[in-house]
């Protein structure tokens, strides 16, 4: 690149160009100045040890970092199917959009979709379908030892920290709760200021850092968890034993993220980083955790308290429901958290290998209450990708009782699936800590959209129950949901997937079950 340099000065002075004559034409000093750039340039590739592309191929190696840089987004707007995108394809994210915005959700000449690939999963309507009820039900969260139970809508905000998510996705997301009448989780970084501002209904969810209601040292400190949990905001409190997309990992934000703001909501000091340990230190058996559930309850003043998980050992969830029957006690609700969840950053191989999908996990939580006779004292929510209202009715089939949605949510306050949640450069505001890029979020316009999104969405679902002649969650069963197993095979769920019987662990269950359940020790997890 040097010699390219000499050539190119060389070539210009014997073209008939004196000094003097060039030197007085800024065209010569611009292309003076990038040819001696690019020298410089060549010289440090050739130089560098690197990169062994740059060295091989110096200056124009560097497009092969300009394109795997951009190829995200070349993917995303020019080369996949509508229907092929991950974590959601272009259908999805379309749907979510329009209701958002208020815009017609319909589509004209069939679907996309191939009916006909095994996994194909489709819903059964009736012949006789019934009229859509005019206000869509609620369902109360909270059991016999709730005295201030709670009305949760279909679908709510699911859990998503401030800290994770910028001020102002967070006061959209509230905001639009506050309207739409529907719960906001607001994750494990605590509540903040922004949660409180709109008024809007919160679960306040508690990780193993205990944010919001923790000591100097990181333990749980009782007196801070009842003064916050007194709010006439926090309407349920769930306890975090692990998520979707890291199930069995803790979690670090560095001290650089650590503003006043976010300091303040969580309860640590500005400017430090915060370590969130894999495990919690209040408890190291199910009958400890039974006892905690019960104990955050009375220090709530009777609101529902449960907790959330992403399903791994059936046993180890079996011991759960041991130690629930052994003390006489319930959480109010337990959400199933499916592995295909995740808004923030996670290890590669925790995101890909740990933990079970949501279908799973739900049907064994919600077998594992059924078959020990809990199942009535206990609602279960389910997230893990849900974003319209068919998954809306597939999950209450699968055993669900209310769902939660984070990354729909996202999508309804701006979010183009850029997947920069954890560089803090995302490009809409949605999930970066920079004041420039979180200005351009209008606050007042997104909660409209989280509003209509989710109304939207819940009545999609409601048209999709009529569909199918019931009126009511409780009255659909799991036949009404089919999978094609291959092009001449279709199975009802319930076929797929065993039901146990109310109070069957404790009589005659299946051989598998009732070798887990015999297994099951309330006073260890494994």
């Amino acid at each position: 690149m040097i010699r390219f340099a000499l050539l190119f000065v060389s070539a210009l002075l014997g073209a008939g160009l004196t000094v003097p004559a060039v030197t007085v034409s800024p065209r010569w000093w611009a292309a003076a100045a990038l040819a001696w750039a690019l020298a410089a340039l060549g010289g440090y590739d050739l130089l560098q040890r690197r990169h062994s592309v740059l060295r091989n191929y110096p200056v124009l190696g560097h497009l092969r970092y300009l394109l795997e840089r951009l190829r995200p987004e070349l993917q995303q707007y020019f080369i996949e199917r509508d229907y092929d995108g991950r974590p959601f394809d272009r259908v999805v994210r379309s749907i979510v959009y329009e209701r958002a915005k208020g815009t017609a959700a319909e589509e004209a000449f069939g679907t996309e979709r191939d009916v006909r690939t095994p996994g194909h999963e489709f819903l059964v309507h009736s012949i006789a379908p019934v009229p859509v009820p005019e206000t869509p039900p609620t369902v109360r969260v909270g059991g016999p030892d709730c005295t201030r139970p709670y009305e949760m809508s279909l679908l709510n905000v699911s859990a998503m920290s401030f800290g994770a998510l910028s001020s102002h996705a967070v006061l959209a997301l509230n905001r639009g709760a506050a309207r739409g009448g529907f719960a906001h989780d607001t994750g494990e970084g605590g509540i903040s200021a922004h949660h409180l501002r709109h008024g809007g209904d919160l679960v306040w969810e508690i990780g193993t850092g205990y944010f919001g209601c923790r000591t100097k040292d990181g333990d749980f400190d009782p007196r801070q968890f009842a003064d916050q949990a007194a709010r006439e905001q926090v309407v349920c409190v769930s306890l975090k034993l692990s998520q979707g997309a890291k199930p069995g990992s803790g979690g670090l934000l560095p001290g650089g993220k650590v503003n006043e703001e976010i300091a303040r909501a969580r309860g640590v000091p500005q400017g430090r980083t915060v370590v969130s340990p894999p495990y919690h230190s209040v408890f190291t058996t199910p009958r400890d955790l039974v006892h905690f559930l019960a104990y955050l309850r009375e220090l709530a003043g009777g609101k529902p308290v449960g907790l959330k998980l992403c399903v791994g050992s059936r046993r180890e969830f079996l011991a759960l429901c041991k130690a629930m029957r052994a003390e006489g006690s319930t959480p109010d609700f337990v959400v199933v958290d499916g592995s295909e969840g995740g808004t923030g950053a996670a290890p590669l191989e925790f995101a890909d290998h740990l933990g079970q999908p949501l279908t799973e996990g739900l049907l064994t939580v919600h077998n594992a209450l059924t078959g020990a006779g809990l199942r009535e004292r206990i609602r279960i929510g389910a997230s893990g990708k849900v974003a319209t209202g068919a998954d809306i009715v597939k999950r209450l089939i699968q055993g669900a009782d209310y769902t939660n949605a984070a990354r729909a949510m996202m999508f309804a306050v701006g979010c183009i699936q850029a997947q920069r949640c954890h560089t803090n450069t995302c490009p809409v505001g949605v999930t970066t800590q920079d004041p420039r890029r979180v200005r351009a979020l209008d606050v007042a316009d997104k909660a409209l959209r989280v509003q209509r999104f989710q109304a939207e969405t819940v009545a999609s679902a409601m048209k999709i129950m009529a569909a199918a002649g019931v009126s009511a969650p409780g009255e659909l069963r799991p036949s009404m949901l089919r999978r094609r197993i291959d092009p001449a095979t279709i199975r009802a769920s319930d076929e797929l997937y065993e039901r146990l019987a109310p109070e069957s662990l404790l009589g005659d269950a299946p051989a598998q079950w009732a070798q887990d359940w015999s297994a099951a020790d309330p006073d260890r997890f494994f």
